[in-house]
């Protein structure tokens, strides 16, 4: 749509902080009022607002994709959006390995053991390794205490985990990235690890590239609205 306002501000409330289109209030779009939990993530969704201009263009505003998604999806039943997330903990992407070759092999135990290690010291759990792909189940105590984690986040920093959670498929380095143990460009590149093992070896591929690049894009944006909550 055509931009409709002149001006843009943050309203501090005693719920939050409201952004304001010429003084008026934003509306989700399930209508409810858009109002952001901290002053950070305030001024940054209308730094989002104030950027557009002859018109608006929805995916040059992340943040207030994923604001609007915590606000109508997440918080009328975040418990039962948190089990869709711990879900992930039963198949998670660390714990399945390639047989071969031996490269491939010796790169993802480099990158993946100590993200596997950080989360059975972090929360008192073992993970069963699986070589190749085929499903194998994970103790029903790690699976437990991983979604008790899980159901600990509020409904903004839920909102940012479901894209972090389902681009690398891996319950483990979203965690790992929310509680600080690695930043977010090692968390995409753990969770690509395969794919770019293969570029390594075959080179580039024009379209996967570019879909890797939209990944990180909302992986970036994810991870960024995780640091603003805090």
């Amino acid at each position: 749509m055509k931009r409709f306002y002149k001006t843009v501000s943050v309203e501090q409330l005693d719920g939050g902080h409201a952004i304001r289109l010429d003084g008026r209030a934003i509306r989700t779009p399930a209508r409810a009022e858009l109002v952001l939990p901290t002053s950070a993530l305030g001024l940054s969704v209308a730094a989002e607002w104030d950027a557009q201009e002859e018109n608006i263009d929805p995916r040059s505003m992340p943040l207030t994709g994923l604001a609007n998604a915590a606000i109508d999806r997440v918080a009328p039943d975040p418990a039962a959006f948190a089990a869709t997330l711990a879900a992930y903990g039963e198949t998670d992407l660390v714990c399945y390995r390639a047989d071969h070759p031996a490269e491939l092999v010796g790169h993802q135990a480099e990158v993946w053991d100590p993200l596997i290690d950080w989360a059975q010291q972090r929360y008192d759990i073992e993970f069963e390794i699986i070589h190749g792909v085929m499903h194998q189940p994970q103790p029903p105590e790690t699976i437990a205490r991983l979604a008790a984690a899980v159901h600990g986040y509020d409904s903004f920093q839920l909102a940012a985990l479901q894209p972090l959670v389902t681009i690398s498929g891996s319950l483990v380095i979203t965690l790992a990235l929310a509680e600080g143990e690695i930043d977010g460009r090692a968390a995409f590149d753990a969770a690509h690890l395969d794919e770019l093992w293969q570029v390594e070896q075959w080179g580039e591929d024009e379209l996967a590239t570019q879909a890797r690049l939209y990944r990180s894009d909302d992986f970036r944006s994810a991870a960024r609205l995780l640091a603003l909550l805090v």
